[in-house]
């Protein structure tokens, strides 16, 4: 049994090479692999039931086609946080809520994006309190669907604009939040995206030594972690 975790793909009609490096490792992957844990941001950016997927009808027939054969289990991200339960279903996948707890081999293991870790980041957080109160959503999908993808457009464009003047300090991972998180849940492994910074830390306490795996990002490179046999391991690699 292999239970792989990826994040941070950020798939969309601009980038068709990353498109299809991820349909070709769906179709291609191993046999053994019972369970695929995406842990957000699988698309660039999500309006809601209604989004066309623009130019990815084939990630969108592939997911299908796998989730009909290993369970895929989906976060929700910081680009693509609009993903319902009704779309999870469509697309064969099933919805977890971030935190959210595994237990495999004895070993507790915590799950989440990642973004709730950066709390230096005020104006981030700010943000992302807004777009997930119950009432920016229903606002924003009672617009019309032109409206929405404009919306997405324009903030994705003022979240690169606003990046670029913050400090790569301040958009990281709060250590001090990882600590609370972890004496909070106690885990043995933590594994999270969102910051694209791929790397494998190690917390220790009076009571228990956590290892955290932070996933990298689908850009210029793909990421991949992998749970068998007990072991964990990296796969990853240059997108052609």
């Amino acid at each position: 049994m292999t239970i792989n975790f990826i994040s941070d793909l950020h798939l969309d009609k601009s980038r068709p090479n990353v498109n299809e490096y991820f349909i070709n490792y769906l179709k291609k992957l191993d046999s053994d692999v019972t369970d695929l844990f995406i842990l957000g941001d699988l698309f660039e950016y999500w309006v809601g039931d209604d989004d066309p997927m623009d130019g990815l009808d084939g990630v969108r027939s592939s997911i299908i086609d796998l989730g009909g054969r290993i369970n895929i289990w989906y976060m929700h991200g910081n680009r693509d946080f609009l993903i319902s339960e009704k779309i999870c279903s469509i697309l064969k996948m099933k919805l977890i809520v971030d935190p959210h707890i595994i237990k495999i081999n004895k070993s507790k293991i915590l799950l989440l994006h990642g973004d709730t870790l950066c709390v230096d980041d005020k104006e981030y957080q700010n943000f992302r309190a807004i777009v997930r109160s119950k009432k920016w959503q229903s606002e924003m999908l009672d617009k019309s669907l032109d409206e929405r993808l404009l919306i997405a457009d324009d903030l994705r464009k003022k979240s690169e604009i606003a990046n670029k003047g913050k400090t790569a300090e301040i958009m990281d991972v709060s250590n001090a939040q990882v600590i609370n998180l972890i004496n909070k849940y106690e885990p043995n492994i933590l594994i999270h995206g969102h910051t694209h910074r791929p790397n494998i830390h190690k917390h220790t306490n009076e009571e228990i030594t956590t290892i955290r795996y932070v996933l990298g990002d689908w850009y210029d490179k793909f990421f991949i972690l992998s749970l068998k046999n007990k072991k964990f391991s990296v796969l990853k690699g240059r997108l052609k």
